[in-house]
């Protein structure tokens, strides 16, 4: 069993940063692919990014590319969310999550999942 708690959500203006933290206790997160997904309010669940278990593979959604980086610190059992050049529309629940079979983009694939944390962006 794994336990993930995000932090690091909050206000920020337009243009701004944030950095998400998605903490793990349980298990090691070192055997698996992790996932930020984020929904804002009336809306699915979104696909973010996602990191390999390696963290030798990345990926993003269109909608970030080049603002969001993900990365992993598998010491610290922590996976992290650097989010630059903010947008309103990225206002959401953002959520981490963990997959011990591989990368997807579909939340369906994830086994673990945190309670999530609000980032909201002012314009």
């Amino acid at each position: 069993q794994v336990q993930l708690v995000e932090s690091g959500g909050g206000l920020v203006q337009a243009g701004g940063s944030l950095n998400l933290f998605c903490a793990a206790s349980g298990r090691t997160l070192s055997t698996y692919s992790m996932g930020w997904f984020r929904q804002a309010p009336g809306k699915e669940r979104e696909f973010v990014s996602f990191i390999s278990w390696s963290g030798g593979s990345t990926y993003y959604a269109d909608s970030v590319k080049g603002r969001f980086t993900i990365s992993r610190d598998d010491v610290q059992n922590t996976v992290y969310l650097q989010m630059n050049s903010l947008k309103p529309e990225d206002t959401a629940v953002y959520y981490c999550a963990a997959s011990p079979s591989g990368l997807f983009t579909n939340p369906a694939g994830y086994v673990y999942w945190g309670q999530g944390t609000q980032v909201t962006v002012s314009s």
